[in-house]
Order: C-alpha cells, then structure tokens, then sequence
C-alpha cells in the first residue's frame, strides 16, 4: 500500500504508538509523513523510517496575560482557522500523490485533525484518547480557582463561544468524512459512542517486549514508580494521598517518570508530597532502556491517572515482571489482570494505599503476579499482533 500518515503529536504514548507501527508498516509498505512544526518530531523519531517526511510551518498564536486575557480565546479560535488553511493544503497534496488510505493521528489543538474533510481518498483516524463535550475530566487545583465575576463574565463570553462553536464545527465535519475509526480501548470507544453516536473498531497498542523485559541482574530498591506527563489528568495527587497511607518507617520513595512536566502541577505535587511525608524522585525525559530499568528497580508500578483511555505503562511494567496497583477506571481496568498481573482497586486513598501495602508485604504473591504479568504482555500484547490488525483495517479502509 502507499501511506499517507498524519499526525500533529507531542511527546508521549500516542507518539511512541505511532512510532511503533511504522517501524513495521514501512517494511512493506511506502509511506510518506505529512505533520506541522508544532508536533514533536525528536520524540519516537520515524523521518528515517519512511519515504518522505514533510514538515508544514506552524506555531501557535501568542497568549496574551492578565489583563487581556480574555483575548485568548480570540487567538485560539484563529489558529483553528489557520489549521484550518494549512490542512486544506496537505489534503490537496495527499489527493494528487497516489495514496490508497490516509492514516490519521491526532492533532494537539483539534484532536481529530481538519484535514479529513479535504480528502477524497479513504481516511482511517485512530482514537488514541476520547474528545468532545461530554468527555471532560474534572479535577480540581488551588491555581485553577476562578472567582465568582470570572465564571459569570465566562458564561456570557462571546469570545469563549466562538472558539467552541468553530472546535466542535472542525471535530464534526472530520468525525463525518473519515472512512474508519480506530479506538485504542473499549473505554475509548464507549466515550466516542456516547458523545457523536459514531461507532470505532478496537486496534488495541502493544509493548515491545524485547525492550522492556526483565533484568535479573538488578537488584529491587526501596522504590514504587509511576509514569506520565506531570500534568493534573494524571493523578499523582492521588497516588502521593495512597503512598502515605504506608506506615511512615521503611515507606518506600515514590519515583515519577514524565515526559512532560508542567510547572504549577510539578510546585503542587512537590508541596503535597512533603506535607504527606513521601520521598519524591522526579526524572524526565527518560529513553526507554532508561524506563524499563526503573520499571525493574521497582516494587510496584502504582499508575492512577483520571480517565486514562488506555494504559500503556501497565504494560511496560507487566513486561517487565514489575506488578501494577492500577485505578479501576478508564482503560486501565482493560490492561491488569486483577490478581493475576496485579490490583484494579476504586478512586479511595485508603483502600489504594492497603493494596499497596498488601503487594509490599506479601512478597510471594508480588513475584508470582510478576511472573504472570510477564506472560500475559508477551502472549496478548505484542506491537506484531497490533500492526498486523492495523495493517488489516487500512487494506480494508483503501479497497
């Protein structure tokens, strides 16, 4: 097949996704990348792995800060509309290049990019996360706080509205040319059902077990590990909140890996973990040699984030015979075996913590949920097994 594949993506697991299934797509298949200046193109780096790779100029619109910030909402709706231009474009190029599907990923400022209208060849987008109104994490912060004058002047904000009104008018149009939709989880799919009654088939992600795997040769610390972008949907605050429910003596430091790392999230989760009394290591930017040995230094991956769609870092420390203390909710409660590869345990500190606690003091039952999350990953869970049902939906997409 010849490939068009479309992505505006930051660092992270959908990106890290996208890379794997090119890595074997392009061993036979020709494809040809269409992305923006504003994706990350370092992270998960594929320009070497496929046959052209064409970057199309775009920065988003500068914030402006108090007191005209209320112009803001102004200069996100006019990078829509310049998204908007600037994807018409790479339609009009993909059109005359001779594609036979178009492999779509998500665009950071749109979710669902602007493009798929343009189009007039097949079109597969890949859910990666769930979008639209009535997906919506609510989560609250100290520095998130408005005052009573600022959520009645955002009520009757035309600005606001006009934004929204153009992001749901971009979603709608692409949700409705785009031939196939590929959802990552059940959850995933579930959402996107609720929200536009559209339906998506399952292509679930995999882990590459040759890379995260078991270290015999490392010895476990004192040590729990959680993974993400430092950023409020992630939910340290709550896994902080379940760590100090461990018994202060012998309590374990909690290690976060983040890609990305917010800086006013980063201030809360710092000043919350020294008022709970839990050792915090912070480390960023980790490759994934550096990753899978911390998954393997670790007693438990303890992963807790709000609505998560899917799940990856289950994954990787499954691979890695390290067990999972997961949220049951989201996809999350999709990857962990509950007391085979791990815990699935409810959004409550104190029961999170006693699970927690019975894995560190049960060490039998931890290495035996190691052994089988291992297995598990390896049988059910490979990047081969992912793109061959990928590879399956685009042929079919493009016939």
């Amino acid at each position: 097949m010849r490939i068009a594949l479309f992505h505006n993506l930051p660092s992270g697991g959908a990106k890290r996704a996208v890379y794997e299934w090119t890595s074997r797509l392009a061993q036979k298949h020709s494809i040809d990348v269409f992305s923006l200046g504003s994706a990350d193109h370092a992270y998960g780096d594929i320009r070497s792995l496929v046959r052209s790779y064409k970057v199309y100029p775009f920065s988003p619109r500068k914030l402006f800060k108090s007191p005209f910030g209320r112009l803001n909402q102004m200069q996100r709706w006019l990078d829509l509309g310049t998204l908007a231009k600037i994807n018409h474009r790479i339609a009009a190029e993909i059109n005359r290049g001779g594609y036979e599907v178009v492999f779509a990923n998500p665009c950071r400022y749109t979710f669902i990019p602007s493009l798929l209208p343009y189009l007039t060849i097949p079109s597969v987008y890949y859910l990666h996360e769930p979008f639209g109104r009535t997906f919506q994490r609510q989560i609250g912060r100290p520095y998130l706080r408005q005052n009573k004058l600022r959520q009645f002047l955002d009520r009757g904000d035309p600005l606001i509205w006009m934004y929204h009104h153009r992001l749901d008018s971009l979603q709608s149009r692409s949700l409705a040319k785009a031939t196939l939709l590929l959802a990552n989880s059940q959850f995933t799919r579930e959402q996107m059902r609720q929200g536009f009654g559209l339906e998506a088939a399952i292509c679930h992600y995999g882990v590459d077990s040759d890379q995260f795997h078991p270290q015999p040769g490392l010895k476990k610390e004192n040590m729990l590990i959680s993974v993400g972008e430092l950023s409020l949907r992630k939910g340290f605050d709550f896994v902080i909140e379940s760590v100090a429910q461990l018994p202060g003596e012998g309590r374990p430091r909690l290690l976060l890996a983040c890609n990305r790392i917010d800086p006013q999230e980063q201030a809360y989760i710092q000043n919350l973990a020294n008022a709970r009394g839990v050792e915090l290591q912070l480390k960023s930017n980790l490759n994934t040699q550096e990753l899978a040995m911390q998954y393997n230094l670790a007693r438990l991956c303890i992963y807790a984030p709000y609505l998560e769609p899917f799940g990856l870092v289950p994954l990787e420390a499954m691979a890695c015979g390290t067990p999972v203390v997961g949220v049951r909710e989201g996809g999350v409660s999709e990857t962990i075996l509950h007391e085979r590869t791990g815990l699935l345990v409810e959004r409550d500190t104190v029961k999170f913590g006693a699970a927690i606690r019975f894995l560190l003091e049960n060490p039998a039952s931890c290495s035996e949920f190691g052994r089988q999350a291992r297995v598990y990953v390896e049988r059910e869970w490979s990047w081969s097994k992912s793109t061959a049902d990928l590879e399956r939906n685009l042929a079919a997409a493009g016939s």
